[in-house]
This record gives structure tokens, sequence and C-alpha cells, in this order.
């Protein structure tokens, strides 16, 4: 016997990538459990499905930079509280965080692929469930999106959810219109100019010999930003060609206005309304 749940939840989540750097991710989830029926004549009641499995994945890897920590060019330097992450990219530059233990996914794997955290989720949530669950079968997809998005990563210090750890990331739509036709050219420049994109708020860029950790002996322009949060302390040291430094905080209210505020100052007295979206199926709306 089988039960299923379809869009049981979205993970939100980055990865690491050796040509990308960053990924920002947004996955809507299936479920498949095969199982013998127990004393309710279920395999598992619909309300625990939602609950259960939904916390499990929302603890292991949503709002989380996922970790290839298998990979050749990627090192982990475990400490008590605190986890550092040294991961080179193909160009030669890399990416250093040292943050708290709780902001980072750790796949044994050498690089971060669908099938990868679809076996993950299986192995750990299957152990949690009960014994008349024999197997469990987790699909993730991405939204059909039939006009431009980007892949951004963030972090928001002033969030006290998981918002705060300073590299998750979602994969975005995007709508923009001018006097309420909608634009095909903005739409396709934003998403090229935000592809695989690490948005910082500058308010929290710091200097390198101001991190805690020793930094890799590479020659590229760095962008370096930490911030305290109510998880503890987060640290980024990341090639500043691969980032974009906006004015304000990067939550979706903030990017939706700062592109809305970009394009008015090139299109004057015409109506601009931008339509920026967090993942799948929410955003902020900006008007000027």
């Amino acid at each position: 016997m089988k039960l299923f749940v379809r869009d049981l939840t979205v993970i939100d989540a980055s990865y690491l990538d050796a040509q990308r750097g960053f990924v920002g991710e947004s996955y809507q989830v299936d479920v498949v459990l095969t199982g013998q029926l127990n004393e309710q004549s279920m395999i598992l009641d619909f309300s625990l499905v939602k609950k259960q499995i939904k916390t499990i994945i929302d603890a292991e890897v949503d709002h989380k930079l996922v970790v290839p920590s298998a990979a050749e060019n990627c090192t982990v330097s475990f400490a008590k509280q605190r986890t550092q992450v040294d991961y080179k990219l193909s160009d030669n530059t890399v990416i250093q965080l040292k943050c708290p233990n709780e902001a980072y996914c750790l796949l044994e794997s050498d690089t971060v692929t669908i099938p990868v955290l679809e076996t993950y989720l299986e192995q750990v949530i299957l152990a949690q469930l009960p014994d008349n669950v024999l197997a469990l079968e987790i699909k993730l997809r991405h939204e059909n999106i039939t006009t431009p998005y980007y892949h951004y990563t963030h972090g928001l210090k002033k969030h006290n959810g998981n918002c705060q750890r300073i590299a998750h990331g979602h994969r975005s739509k995007i709508d923009i219109f001018i006097d309420d036709q909608y634009s095909e050219e903005l739409v396709a420049e934003w998403a090229k100019r935000w592809q695989d994109i690490y948005l910082a708020s500058a308010e929290d860029v710091i200097l390198e010999a101001d991190l805690s950790f020793a930094v890799a002996p590479n020659n590229f322009e760095k962008l370096c930003t930490a911030y305290h949060a109510p998880q503890g302390y987060f640290e980024l040291l990341m090639p500043a060609l691969r980032a974009e430094l906006l004015p304000n905080d990067t939550t979706v209210e903030e990017l939706s206005a700062f592109i809305c505020g970009e394009i008015k100052a090139r299109v004057g007295d015409k109506r601009v309304t931008v339509y920026a979206y967090e993942g799948v199926g929410k955003g902020a709306i900006s008007e000027l």
C-alpha cells in the first residue's frame, strides 16, 4: 500500500558549485510512503505526514547552505559551535564561511544534485517514521517558470527564524510592468544581472582583517561580510564579482523596492510595477 502527498512543502536553500559559486534554489517536495496499515487502517495520518516530514525537512535542509563535503575542493573544519567551510571555485577564487553549525547541510558527496538530495532526505526521514512505514520516496522538482528567473543567495540578520543564515537562497521569477505592460526586456535583464548572485547589505561589510579565520592565499577582489544574529555569529568571504552590494536589507520587500527604484530612474514619468518573488508563490510588490 502507498500513500502520497504532493506539494508537501518548499525547500528554500543554497548549495555550493565549483562553476556557479552560490546557487539559490527552491524545490517543491512530493512524498510517497510505502507501508503496512496501522491500527487506524492507515499508513500514516495525513496530518502527521505533513507535520512530521515537513519538520524533518525544515531541520535538515531548508534555509541552509548545502555543502558537498566530499569534494576535493572543499574543506570542512568542525568546532563546538561554529563550523568553517572553505570551498575553492573553478576560477581559483574561494568562498569561505564560518557560521553556527545549524547553518549547513553537509552531504557526503562531491556535488549537489537533486538525486543526491532526494537520497539524503529519504534516509534521514525514514529513520524517524513509525515501523509500519517500510519505504519512502522523496521527489524534488522545480516550479515551472516560463519567463526568465534568477537564483539568489542572501542572509537576513534581523530575522528571528532561519532566514538569518548568511547563505540560504531561492530560485525566483520576476514580473516587471511599465505602464501596466509586461516588459520582457527588463525581466530578462534582471534575470541575467542576478543569475547565481549573492545579495549583501552594505551595512554588513567588514574588513578582511576583521574575519576570525585565516583567509586562503588567493589574489582576487573579495567581499567580506559578517553579522550577529539570534542563532550566533556569521562570517563570509567570497569573490566580489559574484555579489551585488545593496544599500538596504535583502528582504524581498527591499529587493522589490530596489529593482523598482532602479527602473524608475530610467523610465522617468512612466509607471513601474515590480513583482519580486521569494521562491515559490510568494513575494513583494513595489510601484512607483
